[in-house]
């Protein structure tokens, strides 16, 4: 069984990919600010690389050398970005960016000695269409999809691959929480009537993917963007 780490891993979309890869038959453990009850799950700030490396300390004591990282840890945010503060602007780019920075160079240490593993990052359909009051969301997920291709060439020839997932507009609590707000551009139905398939999307198709990416079946595929968004962004 291979170990597999999941940052964000308690709620959203990190929760379905943790819940997919343990169904498919790997040890999960899990890195989240709020990790919850499940068996290997470890409070953790990614952006913090102490808090990652002790967490990852724990992880292999429990569960041995990682082979599969699945970067889900995000932050979103919402400011104009003519007021947008450089703190705010640094937030959100030390969770989404640094975290999965932070992630990647602490685990790659196992895929190297093994001469295996998996990197899927997830990043964001706005890093294609752009989001406008979302300059800092959208330039760290922008970077990770940049990361993603880099790490693919740097990593490909030790047995790594690194691929990224860029959701499109998926049911989650923080769409909700962006509806309520208003802060979607509109309703969830009027963006459902924009996708080609008519429906929102659900944690578990970015799970599906994922769990491709992970496989040994998808060993040829490598510094991939898989969009998984309905067909709004081809």
């Amino acid at each position: 069984m291979k170990t597999a780490v999941v940052t964000g891993g308690a709620s959203g979309i990190g929760r379905a990919i943790a819940d997919r890869l343990r169904a498919d038959g790997c040890h999960v453990a899990v890195l989240d600010l709020n990790p919850g009850d499940d068996d290997f799950s470890h409070a953790a700030d990614v952006s913090d690389r102490d808090q990652v490396e002790a967490a990852l300390t724990r992880i292999r004591a429990q569960l041995g050398p990682v082979s599969i990282l699945v970067n889900a840890a995000g932050l979103e945010g919402y400011a104009r970005f003519k007021k947008l503060p450089f703190e705010e602007w640094n937030r959100v780019i030390n969770v989404n960016l640094n975290g999965t920075f932070h992630c990647i160079q602490a685990t790659i240490p196992d895929m190297l000695e093994a001469g295996w593993g998996r990197i899927v990052n997830i990043s964001s359909s706005s890093a294609h269409s752009g989001q406008p009051f979302m300059s800092h969301y959208v330039a760290a997920k922008s970077a990770v999809n940049g990361l993603t291709k880099s790490l693919a060439l740097e990593l490909g020839p030790s047995g790594i691959t690194v691929n990224a997932v860029p959701p499109g507009f998926i049911d989650t609590p923080m769409l909700r929480k962006a509806e309520a707000d208003n802060k979607l551009g509109g309703t969830i139905d009027e963006h459902i009537q924009r996708t080609p398939v008519r429906r929102v999307g659900r944690p578990e198709d970015i799970a599906a993917a994922c769990a491709f990416l992970v496989s040994e079946e998808a060993g040829y595929v490598n510094g991939q963007i898989l969009g998984v968004n309905g067909g709004r962004n081809t």
